[in-house]
């Protein structure tokens, strides 16, 4: 079909695919637009990586706003929202406007009713839903991207419940699913009331195989020789012959540890293929990957990355994962070996994807446990990319004969695994009911069950009862929580009930904190209060490595004061280990809080810059939630519980608060200055201007822009020389004075001295 014969869309869309070197829409695409996907009919597309399910997104959003209406794209992760934002700023140029909203879960953000296509986490939408965004109300058609993601027991639920309750405020609302592996495509459309396209089309050719002795074995029948050298790995085998074809190579594994080792074994093996200029580039991605964090992470990282390959896991900042899927999109680097969550939608194609380790460790199972068929199809569906592949092959590795038969009938000749719905688990429905009631899409225990009926789970369970049992429990839970109130059917949210649904807590971890500071009896220290956070079903706890036990067994007992609420006995073994986990990261919290490196902090707890970034980002969350809290209940406690959280948010001891609340100065920064007398915004903003400079290592832009940040109305560093002797008083290693540090011209260079790189280590610039 020629994207000129397109109708319903905007009359400029065709000659603006034509610009993009779309002349004719792929069969599947095809056959979307032949279901209605233009004329504002729901529809589950079920189509193959690369092969156009983002296009089939675009004409419904696109066809939609024509009419009038806004469009919602709803992604599993933020990275993807920041990637589909860039890619949809195109249309910026015929007048449509593009909104993202990831964070901040509060919030109702009235300023996207003026967007015509919103892009959001269904989190995001939830939360938005929760708080009452009016512009909701207003929606014509809604993309659910990685539909399989319902299937996911984390994330499923919450968009599950988010699609029907949407489509209960929009009847007439369309709903476009995409997924490149569904086992049960048609029931979800069932769900949904649209029509299905089911393809296994492809633009490229996707071969399929199993690596075993000295050959591929391809799902054809064919056989080819890859022979591997003497001691040589198969990955390694695999990954040179990729090179020689002048192709790139995305390996999974099933840990970070393995992630990292692979890496630093194939950055030899990708070196020798590298040109000078390669190698310039990618030292100039390494570069900025140590500009990132000063840690071991990054360093081992950077090293990898200076001969061609990379790591990616959910230990790295965002800001690594960034620069790593980047670069190889580029084809700069030519490997990259990645833990699963790489596969889940970021777009990272290349010629060869290897599934390296199609076990991993699970802790319902207690060892290892095969990969599902979904995730591996997840993974193969990664290889090839067109316009730049001559066809994509996906391979994993067998050690035997009879592993090689296993692999072929596990995940080459079958097909994915059904989805299931996940909404039925308590956990899920504690925090979905209330939010339900609370929000007003249920006034009664039948009105609740109704809506439920709407779910995915109900078209598919063949359970009679459980939802309802379920449902029934959850119910006893909020009312005995005081988070809801019962009269005969009637529902109702109580005022600290609706606190709970607008700061998108799950009432256990809401319960939790409001025992906690209810239990003080003095001003709670950061540790119990970071603690009491950490202890919720909101916070991943850091788990206990083996002799952890003891040293934080006696860390409970020198501070059982500072917790809030009675520590359980250590022969109640869960109870306690769970305790203790907590206290791991409260005290990781706690080190951040007291200006400990970054670096030490990592090598410490056995984590990554990521790690830490996830605990502090969700630490501050829930300490927001629980100020809310304090003030909701009328506890003393909110000053304390603030004071954490802004510590933890900056990574400052409380005497640096006040400097670090200025845009621009982050915790080495702040030190810095205190070090040199100015110990507040008020000191900075009349301070010497030799003073700030040298403390601010002879930076003269970073100079001027802290203190127009903090009010100063003449900012401006020209003809200001370093006053060497406030230097030394902060303490600034490394640095030398005098008026070259800046090159002489007022710009921001840099040789001066040491880099300044390190002195953003606030968290928002991690």
């Amino acid at each position: 079909m020629n994207v000129a014969e397109l109708s319903g869309v905007p009359e400029w869309l065709p000659e603006h695919l034509h610009e993009r070197g779309v002349e004719s829409l792929y069969p599947p695409q095809a056959e979307a637009v032949a279901a209605g996907v233009t004329e504002g009919e729901s529809l589950v597309a079920s189509v193959p990586t690369a092969s156009g399910k983002t296009l089939v997104a675009e004409l419904a959003m696109l066809a939609s706003i024509a009419r009038g209406g806004t469009a919602l794209y709803v992604v599993p992760l933020r990275a993807l929202a920041g990637e589909k934002r860039a890619a949809f700023e195109e249309y910026e140029e015929h007048g449509l406007s593009i909104g993202v909203s990831t964070g901040n879960y509060e919030s109702e953000e009235r300023w996207l009713a003026s967007c015509d296509v919103i892009v959001a986490t269904s989190e995001k939408v939830d939360s938005l839903v929760r708080n009452g965004a009016p512009w909701i109300d207003e929606l014509s058609c809604v993309v659910a991207d990685e539909i399989h993601l319902v299937d996911d027991a984390g994330r499923g639920p919450t968009l599950e419940v988010t699609l029907a309750k949407l489509r209960q405020c929009n009847p007439g609302l369309q709903v476009v699913a995409l997924s490149a592996t569904i086992g049960n495509p048609e029931l979800l459309a069932e769900w949904l009331d649209g029509a299905l396209v089911d393809s296994d089309w492809r633009p490229i050719e996707l071969k399929r195989g199993v690596h075993y002795g000295q050959a591929l074995h391809l799902e054809d029948g064919s056989q080819r020789a890859l022979p591997t050298g003497d001691g040589e790995r198969p990955t390694a085998a695999i990954v040179r012959d990729t090179l020689a074809d002048e192709g790139s190579t995305l390996v999974f594994v099933n840990s970070r540890r393995n992630a990292e080792a692979a890496a630093k074994r194939l950055g030899g093996t990708v070196e020798e293929f590298l040109t000078s200029e390669e190698r310039r580039r990618l030292a100039d991605v390494a570069a900025e990957i140590r500009d990132v964090s000063d840690t071991e992470t990054s360093e081992d990282l950077a090293a990898a990355v200076e001969q061609g390959a990379a790591f990616h896991h959910a230990g790295l900042a965002s800001d690594h994962r960034a620069l790593v899927e980047d670069a190889f999109r580029e084809r700069r680097l030519k490997t990259v070996c990645a833990t699963p969550t790489l596969a889940a939608g970021v777009n990272t194609p290349s010629r060869r994807v290897i599934v390296r380790d199609w076990r991993r460790y699970s802790g319902d199972v207690g060892g290892m446990q095969p990969l599902s068929t979904l995730e591996v199809h997840q993974m193969c569906g990664r290889a090839g990319r067109p316009g730049l592949d001559p066809y994509g092959e996906a391979l994993l590795l067998a050690s035997s004969h009879d592993e090689l038969d296993e692999l072929f009938e596990r995940y080459i000749w079958t097909e994915p695994e059904p989805v299931r719905s996940k909404l039925a688990a308590e956990p899920a429905l504690r925090t979905h009911v209330l939010a339900t009631v609370a929000s007003g899409f249920a006034d009664s225990r039948s009105s609740l069950l109704e809506f439920l009926d709407r779910t995915l789970y109900a078209v598919q369970t063949t359970e009679a009862g459980r939802l309802e049992r379920v449902t029934d429990d959850v119910l006893d839970y909020l009312a005995a929580n005081e988070f809801l109130e019962r009269d005969g059917e009637e529902l109702q949210a109580t005022a600290l009930g609706h606190t709970v649904s607008r700061l998108y807590l799950d009432p256990m971890s809401a319960a939790e904190i409001i025992d906690g500071l209810r239990a003080a009896t003095e001003r709670p220290s950061p540790l119990g209060l970071y603690h009491l956070v950490s202890r919720t079903p909101d916070m991943y706890e850091l788990y206990l490595r083996s002799g952890d036990r003891e040293e934080y067994t006696m860390l409970a007992y020198e501070r059982e004061e500072e917790f809030l609420g009675a520590m359980p006995s250590e022969f109640e073994d869960e109870r306690f280990e769970d305790w203790l986990s907590a206290l791991k990261t409260a005290r990781l919290l706690e080190d951040w809080a007291e200006e400990v490196d970054e670096d030490r902090i990592t090598d410490r707890y056995g984590v990554g810059p990521g790690d830490v970034r996830g605990k502090v980002d969700t630490a501050e969350w829930l300490l927001g939630a629980a100020e809310r809290l304090a003030g909701e209940l009328d506890v003393e406690w909110a000053p304390a519980v603030r004071e954490a959280r802004k510590r933890v948010e900056y990574g400052v001891r409380a005497e640096l608060m006040d400097l670090t609340g200025v845009r621009g100065v982050g915790r080495k920064r702040a030190r810095r200055l205190f070090g040199a007398g100015i110990e507040t915004r008020a000191e900075l903003r009349d301070a010497e201007k030799g003073v700030v400079l040298a403390a601010l290592r002879g930076r003269r832009k970073t100079a001027e822009n802290v203190l127009e940040n903090a009010g100063r109305e003449d900012a401006s560093m020209a003809g200001v020389e370093p006053d060497t002797a406030a230097a030394a008083a902060a303490g600034v290693g490394g640095w030398r004075g005098g008026s070259g540090a800046d090159g002489g011209d007022g710009s921001d260079g840099a040789t001066g001295g040491d880099a300044d790189t390190e002195d953003q280590s606030n968290l928002g610039e991690f």
